[in-house]
């Protein structure tokens, strides 16, 4: 694809996905070539390492989600790559590395024709310094991988109060005393003297047994949350002004 100067620019920090969707990393440097045309861009995949797989931008689009690569994941994964911050221009080896491993075939670049001076009286104004080149810094924000604190799960042993009640029963006595009929006490013996009568009682009492059962399965789980952010950062640009006399001055 044929990217201008805006659309590379808006692809630092921007996700880099393959072809079936899956996201692979994050956009890290843009190299272009000896024409100015991107065509190669690092792959940040996050963690510790400082090495920045490439891919072309050859078969790439730009969409909402950010930039889809040509190829699966596990091709760019295992891609020639680069230090994570070079700013070098890439090598004739590197090159050929990344045009073997994609199978692409290397581009001729295109031949510049000698350009004749233009004359004193028109067209841009001879220097012995050439132009000023105005730079400006680029703010590349990115993501890293880092412990962020160790999670444990224990178990340990508490008492506590219980309060409960059980119903328990027990014999009460009392005394029933049952009158005679007169026509019952022919055949009732009269005996005159002592006498006892015995009755066993019976009483329950609350009983505590305990045992142990398992109530329930505990383990720890985690969730992973993206969140947005804020970055605050300062970045320095350049200003060129001409300090041209009134006289000079193009008449619009």
């Amino acid at each position: 694809m044929r990217l201008n100067a805006q659309q590379a620019n808006s692809l630092y920090g921007q996700d880099v996905k393959d072809r079936s969707g899956s996201k692979i990393g994050n956009v890290g440097q843009i190299w272009a070539d000896a024409a100015g045309e991107p065509t190669w861009v690092s792959v940040k995949s996050g963690g510790i390492s400082r090495k920045e797989t490439m891919a072309p931008l050859e078969k790439a689009r730009i969409g909402d989600g950010g930039l889809t690569v040509g190829y699966d994941k596990s091709t760019v994964k295992n891609a020639p790559a680069v230090d994570s911050g070079a700013e070098e221009p890439l090598s004739e080896a590197q090159l050929h590395q990344l045009f073997a491993h994609y199978n692409l075939v290397p581009q001729t670049p295109p031949q510049t024709p000698p350009q004749t001076p233009p004359p004193a009286a028109r067209g841009r104004a001879p220097s012995a310094d050439g132009d000023l080149i105005r730079s400006e810094e680029r703010l590349r924000v990115g993501t890293e991988s880092q412990p962020a604190g160790t999670v444990r799960l224990r178990k340990y042993v508490v008492t506590e109060d219980v309060h409960t009640t059980v119903p328990v029963e027990h014999d009460e006595v009392y005394v029933e005393r049952e009158p005679i009929a007169p026509g019952d006490a022919r055949r009732t013996r009269a005996d005159i003297g002592e006498a006892e009568q015995e009755m066993i009682l019976r009483a329950e009492r609350p009983v505590v047994a305990k045992e142990s059962v398992p109530v329930e399965r505990v383990h720890l789980a985690k969730d992973e949350v993206v969140e947005q952010q804020p970055v605050d950062e300062q970045i320095r640009k350049e200003r060129v002004e001409a300090d041209i006399p009134e006289a000079s001055r193009r008449r619009r």
